[in-house]
C-alpha cells in the first residue's frame, strides 16, 4: 500500500529517558560518556537535564517517586518518548485532528505537541524552521 505523505518529518529531535536520580545519570552520560550538558533546559517542576548528542539531545526526566509506576501519564512529555522535527506543526495538528488522534501542546513554551501511537508510545513533534 503506498504511503500518503502529509507531514514532513525531518529528523529525530530528542529521546527522553525516565531516571531515578538525575545526578547519578549525569555522572554517567556527562562524566563517563562525555556528552555536553545543555543549559537551555527551562525551569520545569521536576528535576532533569538535557544533554547534546550531535544535532539531537537526550532529556533525562526524574519523575519517579516511591511507589509510582512507569505507566503512561496523560501528557506524553512526562514519559519516555521519541521526538521528531517537523516542517509545520499546523500540518501535524490537521493530520491528527482529521484522524481523530488526541494530542496535547508542549508545556515548555516550544512550538511542539505530544500524541501517542496505537500502542500507547508517546511521540513529540517539534516545529523546526
Amino acid at each position: 500500500m503506498p504511503v500518503k505523505r502529509m507531514v514532513e518529518i525531518r529528523s529525530i529531535n530528542h529521546v527522553s529517558l525516565l531516571v531515578a536520580d538525575t545526578r547519578r545519570s549525569l555522572d554517567f552520560y556527562h562524566g563517563v560518556l562525555g556528552l555536553p550538558v545543555d543549559d537551555s533546559r527551562p525551569d520545569l517542576d521536576f528535576p532533569g537535564a538535557w544533554l547534546q548528542v550531535g544535532a539531537g539531545q537526550i532529556h533525562l526526566l526524574e519523575l519517579l517517586e516511591s511507589g509510582q509506576s512507569r505507566g503512561p501519564r496523560q501528557h506524553g512529555g512526562r514519559n519516555q518518548h521519541l521526538a521528531m522535527d517537523v516542517a509545520s506543526l499546523d500540518e501535524v495538528v490537521q493530520a491528527l485532528e482529521t484522524a481523530g488522534i488526541a494530542y496535547t501542546r508542549s508545556r515548555s513554551g516550544r512550538k511542539a505537541l505530544f500524541c501517542r501511537d496505537p500502542d500507547g508510545n508517546a511521540l513529540e513533534l517539534v516545529e523546526c524552521v
